[in-house]
């Protein structure tokens, strides 16, 4: 059947139950008798109204096509180098914040074919698509860069041509380059009264790593300690609770009027967002946006002004207290401790250094605080004239409302209020289907705050997982251990692993942890985990010398596994087409992307189809990337399992043509298709046949290599059963590493040695005493 014939076959199928009467969905075309697997001329990762039939949607914990499909979502984001201006120089940082540009920010409008090309052969066709506050609003309050806004409309409204669907992501790491990371434009930090030119010799912002720094060993894995500092603590307390614990700081507008701190950075970010909705949100491949990347909570909810607690809060290099941030910010040299790895514990105060000795003053005298701390403004400290000492007025600040000394909570009290702000701003200006992405604090599960009351409509949850071990130390190998668990407290041999098997389990099950724990909360919505990579330089950046990438294949793997277990949707970090060798991301020492445009053969020798090897140059691991999915289920999906190391993989779905229900009875599917669609890389079956096991009497299927799809209809009778299939190649890949585990690489030696003390034990008794 042809694509003409099968789309002027569709038809409308109501639904008999009275309270789903309004609903009513397309007929897909696999439910007819003469249609043959794959007759029409989408593929299985095509998210465009082509592929879908219309447009990707909620249903309960699922996003579903226009048939009800359920759809599994992997993709990218895009990417790290939209962090940082085009224009920007390490050298002259941060002057000219006002007239940074990033229009070209991931890379040049000519030159998005070939990475959209690219994206599709790899079936990682969801896009995170980063931008930032300052990308939009560098210039200054209500200034808008419209040169900006149209080359990334320009840019997006390209998706559907190559199958994808982005969600925009606005993106900050504490708070903005300007505090050490990324997000906020210069502004924002300069409106409450801080001098950007003296952050960083005062102490209040690390920035060395957002001017080149961060590769070397003393410099490594330091930015998120800048959470913890004077700028990024205090500009996120004053965004999200400025009213509650800065009320005399008082901020005037561009329009006169004059707003509490609060206000005036809310106002600005939620008319900066609307902006962003309405340059981007009526395009035909975006699903949604989404309100912040990796929110912190600032010092709200800090128990202790003289220090942060070791479990929660990184401590690495210098890592002064609340109150020694204040006192150093305020211009007075202050004694600090000096954290450095360790082992067994992450790390450990090695030292203590006066820094700030230049008495640099972080505020400036002609700001809305005159020169003055705004927290010592606000009677939370004081400087003792007497003993020349910083002293704390008020321990429990930022614990408990100043006025009624009730206990604050930051989700409840600020977080979900703001949420609630910027959804209905958003909706306010997008289209009705619009899907809006929220994330907790990072490393955080969901709190069981986070009830129907506190949820916007069209939720998406979109929390974050990394290996936080193998992310700090940016080593990994056969030992692995499962922080997650530990900082919840399981005993700890619990936690540790061997082997490549033994690292499957682990990731398995923090990544399980994350989704089950956001259902048993957050009830039937979507989840989708935003972020999850590994450090491309893991083990002294010894692959980039030897080519041998071993340790990457098998780190990545063992993600991927966890995140095929749970049946995930997610976004890889990340796709960066800056990234090189050397300077990595080029953020604060990262280097998480897997490809990198130094590598890749130039444009001009480029094939853009979905089946061509020209778009693999440059990619690094791609074998452990580029993985069959079931894309596109005519049923509710049940288990997923690939090994990659022979290629083959196992699916099992619950099929059914009209009405399903999970297996455990939570969500309702309708769908009115018979044929799912699961993604196989061409880059696995070339040179190859495809063996498919597990079909029964009345299914039909059909691999079609120049699509990487495999199409398989379920027969008639096979509705509300339970389906499975295992698909290999023949001949079977060679094996990139070994599955090992903990027995298989111990259990001789363990044997032997028991065997030994045994034999030992029966010779002592026998020699002595018998």
């Amino acid at each position: 059947m042809d694509r003409t014939t099968s789309e002027e076959s569709f038809e409308i199928l109501e639904k008999a139950s009275a309270e789903e009467a309004q609903t009513s969905i397309p007929v897909h075309p696999s439910c007819l008798e003469n249609y043959s697997p794959g007759s029409g001329a989408t593929y299985a990762h095509d998210w465009s109204p082509t592929g879908t039939g219309g447009k990707l949607r909620i249903q309960g914990r699922h996003f579903v096509d226009a048939y009800g499909r359920v759809c599994n979502l992997r993709g990218v984001n895009l990417g790290g180098n939209c962090k940082v201006p085009v224009d920007h120089k390490n050298e002259t940082f941060p002057h000219d914040h006002h007239t940074v540009t990033f229009v070209g920010r991931p890379f040049p409008l000519e030159d998005a074919p070939q990475h959209f090309a690219r994206l599709r052969r790899w079936g990682l066709s969801l896009i995170r698509f980063v931008m930032t506050w300052e990308a939009v609003e560098h210039t200054g309050p209500g200034i808008y860069d419209m040169e900006y806004l149209s080359y990334v409309r320009n840019l997006l409204s390209l998706l559907p041509e190559y199958g994808l669907v982005a969600f925009i992501d606005i993106h900050q790491d504490v708070w903005s380059r300007y505090s050490g990371g990324s997000g906020a434009p210069a502004w924002t930090l300069e409106a409450i009264g801080f001098d950007l030119h003296a952050l960083e010799e005062s102490g209040a912002a690390w920035l060395l790593g957002v001017r080149g720094g961060g590769h070397v060993e003393a410099e490594r894995g330091i930015w998120p300690c800048g959470y913890q500092k004077l700028a990024a603590a205090t500009m996120a307390t004053c965004f999200w609770a400025g009213d509650t614990f800065a009320p005399k700081l008082k901020i005037k507008a561009a329009d006169g009027q004059t707003k509490s701190v609060q206000q005036f950075l809310q106002d600005a970010f939620l008319d900066m967002y609307a902006a962003v909705v309405q340059a981007l949100g009526d395009l035909e491949g975006i699903l949604g946006f989404e309100i912040m990347n990796e929110p912190h909570r600032g010092y709200i909810d800090l128990p202790s002004l003289y220090q942060f607690d070791y479990n929660t809060d990184l401590h690495l290099s210098h890592v002064p207290s609340a109150l020694q941030s204040f006192m150093l910010g305020a211009g007075y040299p202050t004694l600090v401790s000096n954290w450095t790895r360790s082992f067994p514990m992450p790390t450990r105060c090695t030292s203590n250094s006066v820094l700030n000795s230049a008495s640099r003053n972080a505020w400036r005298t002609d700001g809305p605080t005159e020169g003055i701390c705004v927290w010592e403004m606000h009677n939370v400290w004081g400087w003792d004239k007497a003993t020349n000492k910083g002293i704390v007025l008020r321990e429990n600040y930022f614990m408990k409302d100043p006025v009624t000394g009730r206990k604050v909570d930051w989700y409840i009290d600020f977080y979900y209020p703001f949420l609630k702000r910027w959804g209905q701003r958003v909706r306010s200006v997008a289209l009705k289907e619009t899907m809006l992405f929220v994330e907790p604090i990072p490393n955080e599960f969901c709190p069981s705050s986070w009830t129907k009351e506190n949820q916007v409509p069209n939720m998406i949850f979109a929390p974050h997982w990394y290996d936080l071990y193998t992310l700090f130390s940016k080593k990994f190998g056969d030992f692995t251990v499962n922080v997650q668990g530990l900082s919840r407290g399981i005993f700890p041999l619990q936690a540790f692993y061997w082997g490549q098997q033994g690292v499957r389990d682990n990731y398995s099950k923090q990544i399980r942890s994350i989704i089950d724990s956001a259902h048993e909360v957050l009830g039937d919505i979507p989840v989708l985990i935003g972020e999850c990579g590994m450090p491309m330089d893991m083990n002294e950046k010894e692959a980039f010398e030897t080519e041998n990438w071993r340790w990457q294949y098998r780190m990545m793997d063992a993600m991927m596994v966890g995140l095929e277990r749970s049946l995930a949707n997610f976004a890889l970090w990340n796709y960066n087409p800056d990234n090189s060798d050397v300077e990595g991301d080029n953020w604060n020492g990262e280097n998480f992307s897997w490809f990198s445009r130094h590598r890749a053969l130039p444009p001009s020798l480029l094939d853009l189809h979905q089946t061509s090897f020209t778009l693999d140059n440059g990619s690094r691991i791609l074998s452990a990337v580029v993985r069959p999915y079931p894309a596109k289920t005519a049923g509710i999906p049940i288990r997923f399992d690939y090994e990659m190391n022979i290629g083959q993989f196992t699916f099992e779905w619950r099929a059914f043509d009209i009405t399903g229900k999970e297996p455990r009875g939570q969500t309702e599917v309708i769908s009115t298709a018979r044929e799912t669609e699961i993604f196989v890389p061409s880059l696995l079956t070339y040179g190859r046949k495809l063996k498919i096991e597990g079909l029964e009497e009345g299914d039909s299927h059909l691999y079609d290599e120049s699509r990487q799809t495999l199409f398989i209809i379920h027969g008639p009778s096979a509705s509300g059963k339970v389906r499975k299939v295992t698909v290999s190649v023949w001949p079977p890949l060679r094996p990139t590493f070994d599955l090992n585990t903990f027995w298989g690489d111990f259990g001789e030696l363990i044997f032997s040695g028991l065997m030994v003390f045994i034999g030992m034990f029966v010779f002592i008794k026998l020699k002595f005493y018998m």
